[in-house]
């Protein structure tokens, strides 16, 4: 291989490898397994509204600082988000809200997400602030946010090691499958 098409190659996958990484692990939860049940047990107490959205918003970009990393559209894509890796989350991602559930993503933004950026804002945010900022980042999603949010179990015990389904990823024809 020519030094000119190594150099290509070797840059294409650098480039590449954050977007991967970031991807490969959309599903799996942030919220240590010991938390995970106490996560998935919190319910907003504050009812959909236009007003709250407006407020979440207001944190979004501001005094959350929010943009910085997900982004103005939410995408992940924020000023700072290509310096970090793991990248940060793509609101947008329709993955992103249907395997978590809203207690799920309110311990994240109050306690942070060990093994990324994600500080936890708890000494910033009150838990009021903290529900209305998950209103606004639903809307980054259009029709997935709410209806499409995970409510139960999201899919964090059934992640095994590197990502996978925990044993229960596809292998090829099974031998008592019946047509």
């Amino acid at each position: 291989m020519k030094p000119r098409s190594f150099a290509f190659l070797v840059v294409t996958v650098a480039l590449a490898a954050p977007a991967w990484a970031a991807e490969r692990h959309m599903m799996q939860p942030r919220v240590p397994a010991d938390k995970l049940a106490e996560a998935r047990a919190l319910k907003s107490p504050l009812p959909d509204s236009p007003e709250i959205v407006a407020k979440g918003k207001a944190i979004y970009d501001g005094k959350g600082g929010c943009f910085n990393c997900h982004g103005t559209d939410g995408g992940g894509n924020g000023p700072a988000a290509a310096k970090l890796n793991p990248t940060p989350r793509n609101f947008r991602h329709h993955g992103f809200w249907r395997h978590r559930t809203e207690g799920e993503i309110f311990w994240v933004i109050k306690h942070g997400s060990v093994g990324t950026a994600m500080i936890g804002f708890g000494p910033v945010l009150s838990d009021e602030e903290i529900w209305s900022l998950i209103q606004y980042e639903r809307t980054f999603a259009g029709g997935h946010g709410r209806r499409g949010m995970g409510r139960g179990e999201g899919m964090g015990p059934m992640m095994g090691p590197g990502g996978g389904m925990g044993g229960m990823e596809h292998r090829g024809p099974r031998s008592d499958m019946r047509e």
